[in-house]
């Protein structure tokens, strides 16, 4: 009987500690969920899946910075190209030569690239100039010393003969958070070219834009990089080689242009895609793009409407005549084409090949990245064509002023026969980044009676309006 009570003691002593071992366990088990459904790591992910991205402010002029370059033998022919788009008040830029150059003939800073030798270059009858192209990525990183990066956001890189359009690049590259990884620009028109070097490469000469954590990103791998491709050709096709390595992929704008063909670019700038115009490229190597003038008399006579409209620069508007049986086509700011018949709207979008294959040879085919329609060789069977004369800004709107460019002494029909001049009125194009996610063509209506010259207005379309013969 004596010991009863001290049992009793150490019954209630085990229920007490099994109480307690069976809350600390509850409480463990409450612990281990939540850090089973919430993991923590060290693990660094891409910047491109971050939880809370960061939407930067308003991508002005200020936030690029082009990289250009250059060889010393040719610059100073080049340089004509470089003065139509830079501005040293408002452009960042540098050019990066293989040899000095003369002070005194220059109109934007200039560096010599550092030594590349170090880096092998394999590529049968290449030239070793592409791997000091490539690295032009690091080399501008290296200016740090010199030029303050900190309010940097787009890296644009382009040969001394690339004609950039500034106020496109911003308006395009605005689409786009630059915080993430970037790699911006387009194929070449060439079938043949992509095929050779890659469908998902963005040619160099048409230049290319990276997003600052990017540029920085292979900045820093990228003599590494160059070392694993001593076999490819060109510079662009090593920096696409080492961004692939760093898991980023191409992101295609059509309004950047290798242009990758000889001869006569009418075809191609007359039924420019439904996208700003960012860049040109060779433009020594086809035909002045106005006649009558050089070409870099024509490339400036260009600009005279970029200046005026950048955003509409080139911008296909069809309109139709039904009286008359026309069809218009408006090449806004360089070329208006009128068809004597109904042409239907599709296949005025596809180009007219009056250019050539990029490779010369006997036997090259003309294979394209785009649509191609029939093109006559008889002149008189083509439409009438009239080319930017003169550009006309108030504050109402824009005038701009065609004049027709007869090639023979063809017999044309009635009202095209006495046709002389076509004037287009359009209001300054403004649109935001979320407005070039989803574009959509214009319309425009022709004002009658016709005689001597055309009055063209572009506007606005209706909801559900075609562009189209009213019938």
């Amino acid at each position: 009987m004596p010991m009863l009570p001290t049992f009793r003691h150490i019954q209630n002593r085990l229920k007490d500690l099994l109480l307690l071992f069976t809350t600390l366990l509850i409480f463990y088990l409450i612990f281990l969920l939540h850090h089973l459904q919430n993991p923590q790591s060290s693990f660094n992910p891409n910047p491109n899946f971050s939880k809370t991205p960061s939407i930067p402010t308003n991508l002005t002029l200020s936030h690029l910075f082009f990289s250009i370059a250059a060889s010393s033998s040719s610059f100073s022919n080049r340089l004509r190209y470089i003065n139509l788009w830079y501005n040293p008040n408002s452009t960042n830029a540098v050019v990066f030569l293989d040899n000095p150059i003369s002070n005194s003939t220059l109109s934007v800073p200039a560096v010599v690239s550092s030594d590349t030798s170090k880096f092998p270059y394999s590529f049968p009858s290449g030239r070793r100039s592409a791997i000091r192209i490539a690295r032009i990525v690091k080399d501008t990183f290296d200016l740090v010393k010199n030029v303050n990066f900190s309010n940097t956001r787009w890296f644009i890189f382009g040969d001394d003969d690339t004609v950039f359009l500034m106020d496109n690049l911003v308006r395009v590259l605005s689409k786009y958070d630059s915080e993430k990884w970037y790699y911006v620009g387009y194929n070449s028109e060439s079938y043949e070219q992509n095929e050779k070097y890659s469908f998902d490469m963005a040619f160099g000469g048409a230049g290319f834009a990276l997003s600052a954590p990017l540029a920085k990103g292979l900045a820093r791998v990228l003599d590494s990089c160059l070392m694993r491709y001593p076999h490819l050709y060109g510079s662009d096709s090593r920096v696409f080689a080492c961004v692939a390595e760093l898991g980023v992929r191409l992101t295609r704008e059509p309004g950047f242009h290798q242009v990758d063909v000889r001869g006569d670019l009418f075809g191609i700038l007359s039924a420019h895609p439904l996208s700003p115009l960012l860049s040109l490229h060779h433009l020594d190597a086809v035909e002045p793009l106005f006649p009558g003038m050089t070409r870099i008399q024509a490339v400036d006579h260009l600009f005279k409407a970029v200046h005026a409209d950048p955003a509409r620069i080139l911008e296909q508007t069809v309109c139709y005549d039904k009286s008359n049986l026309l069809t218009v086509s408006v090449a806004w700011g360089y070329a208006v084409q009128v068809f004597e018949r109904n042409e239907l709207l599709p296949d005025l979008l596809s180009l007219q090949p009056t250019f050539r294959p990029w490779k010369r040879g006997k036997n090259v085919a003309a294979k394209y990245m785009f649509n191609t329609r029939a093109f006559s060789s008889d002149p008189c069977k083509r439409p009438v064509v009239f080319f930017l004369q003169n550009v006309l800004s108030s504050s109402d709107g824009i005038w701009t002023e065609y004049v027709r460019n007869d090639t023979a002494n063809c017999i044309r029909s009635s009202p095209t026969k006495k046709l002389v001049k076509i004037r287009v009125f359009s209001q300054k194009l403004a649109f935001d980044a979320e407005q070039l996610k989803v574009p959509r063509r214009p319309c425009c209506d022709i004002s009658s009676p016709i005689s001597e010259t055309m009055i063209i207005g572009i506007r606005q379309c209706g909801y559900d309006e075609l562009i189209s013969m009213k019938t």
